[in-house]
């Protein structure tokens, strides 16, 4: 074709392209100065986080006794900066965003500001239940050797980590930037946790590939589960428009000291009772009492498979 031509051709598809019509739902229209959120600001907030929350593994290898305070401080103030310009972009995207005058934004940056603040002040916090989620991993895992092999190599406790980190964004009200959080864990590790749901202390996922944890989960303490598992939801009602209900519980909730075997699906607003066992390949949408297993037995070699008392395969 010749230069005319394709500048026609251009010109067309950018027309096609602005039109309004076209563009329902997939634009998102900002005010001058607005940030964007960035995908690479957000990799530099987790690598300061893990560096933060567990030094000498992650970050320089300079720190030491004497200088942990000083690499402490400068990475919590540049994650206190990267923090705010990526909360700032979050808001940009709520709900009301298009009605914000030019003097909102200013007090929305300081509420960025504020946000940020308040997330670094719980890390103190965060690091000790991800102390637990590390005793767990390693307890519950025979093959590791060390704290610093599950710290280091654990997909858990990568997916952990960038979880409650954004879990606490979630609960501070921050928009976007938790999901967001969550699913750069889900591209590195395979699981995929919803930042709304809610996990408690001493928590482990062996293996962890293809696990998927709903937005309205409630996970005790001292659960563990294995690769494959999703703790999903059956259905959602829908209004009289024919659009789902949003925000209503629909996922399960797993109380204290439940093992949930590979593969597994439990489905719906279902409790599955303190110290159940559930077993590889099964389908659970209906209430398990407490200390009841369900799993599939199947013969090999005339013995039936059998599972121990949930402290490992």
């Amino acid at each position: 074709m010749s230069d005319t031509t394709n500048t026609h051709v251009l010109t067309k598809a950018i027309e096609r392209l602005s039109e309004e019509q076209s563009l329902r739902g997939l634009f998102h229209q900002h005010r001058d100065g607005n940030p964007l959120p960035s995908g690479k600001a957000l990799e530099e907030i987790v690598d300061l986080a893990r560096a933060i929350l567990f030094p000498g593994f992650y970050g320089k290898s300079s720190v030491n006794t004497q200088t942990i305070a000083y690499h402490i401080g400068v990475n919590v103030e540049r994650l206190h900066k990267l923090l705010t310009d990526q909360i700032l972009a979050g808001l940009c995207f709520c709900k009301t965003c298009d009605e914000v005058t030019f003097e909102e934004i200013a007090c929305q940056r300081c509420m960025a500001a504020d946000l940020a603040a308040k997330l670094v002040e719980r890390l103190p916090e965060i690091r000790a239940i991800l102390s637990t989620d590390v005793e767990a991993a390693y307890n519950g895992d025979p093959a590791a050797d060390s704290y610093a092999e599950i710290i280091s190599c654990y997909p858990v406790i990568k997916a952990l980590t960038i979880y409650r980190l954004a879990h606490e964004l979630h609960v501070l009200g921050v928009p976007l930037i938790p999901r967001i959080l969550t699913e750069m864990a889900h591209s590195e590790t395979g699981i995929d946790i919803h930042p709304a749901a809610t996990i408690g202390h001493h928590f482990t996922i062996d293996h962890g590939t293809g696990v998927v944890i709903g937005a309205t989960c409630v996970i005790g303490n001292n659960v563990k589960i294995y690769q494959g598992v999703t703790l999903g939801a059956k259905s959602f009602p829908l209004d009289e428009n024919g659009n789902p209900i949003k925000g209503i519980p629909r996922h399960p909730i797993l109380e204290d000291h439940v093992v949930v075997y590979a593969n597994a699906t439990i489905l719906g607003r279902i409790t599955i009772g303190e110290g159940c066992v559930v077993g590889a390949n099964v389908w659970v949408t209906k209430d398990m009492p407490a200390n009841t297993r369900k799993y599939n037995k199947e013969p090999i070699d005339n013995f039936d498979i059998e599972f121990d008392n949930g402290t490992g395969i």
